[in-house]
């Protein structure tokens, strides 16, 4: 019985700094974020990060950003679709766990944001991971407890408050996603 090796690239941040067009980088591998995002899709992103905006708006320390590199590793880099950052990001990208990062779900990702992303953002110790689909419009809440994601809720239409760092909170109607 012979063997067959599989050779597969292996890229670094060095290499996706140099690439056009929008990527992530999973343990050296390179996805191709495109075609862009739908209406439907980038509507949630811009409704919700205006939503923790206004929330977040007293807050001194915790903001909200859209697609942001969130360098994990030199051969892993990702773009959560919106991010809560609760320190301040001095660099083209982050290299420090979010408190809170948001994946909206379509046909092409959802396989990889639920099971390649969530176990990473689980061992960066990022507080909430929120999944969102564009199909069912339901929203799943996680909170690490314990070190392990534990889903908080799951459905449409519904309020949440987030506890940051720092005394701030936001309180997010998710019904408001879908008018």
């Amino acid at each position: 019985m012979s063997s067959v090796v599989k050779i597969l690239p292996y890229y670094t941040y060095e290499d996706y700094e140099q690439w056009e067009g929008k990527w992530e980088l999973i343990d050296g591998m390179p996805y191709a974020m495109s075609p862009a995002p739908t209406p439907k899709h980038q509507l949630v992103a811009n409704t919700l990060g205006a939503l923790f905006y206004f929330a977040l708006k007293n807050c001194r320390h915790c903001k909200v950003y859209q697609a942001i590199d969130y360098k994990i590793t030199e051969d892993t880099i990702f773009q959560p679709d919106v991010s809560v950052i609760c320190k301040e990001a001095k660099k083209k990208f982050i290299d420090f766990p979010p408190a809170l990062v948001v994946e909206i779900l379509s046909t092409s990702t959802a396989l990889k944001d639920r099971h390649t992303k969530l176990p990473k953002y689980q061992q960066q110790g990022i507080p909430y991971y929120l999944m969102i689909s564009q199909d069912t419009e339901e929203t799943e809440v996680y909170m690490l407890v314990d070190g392990k994601y534990e889903l908080q809720l799951k459905d449409k239409l519904f309020s949440y408050r987030f506890q940051f760092p720092d005394d701030c909170s936001a309180t997010i109607d998710f019904g408001e996603l879908w008018q």
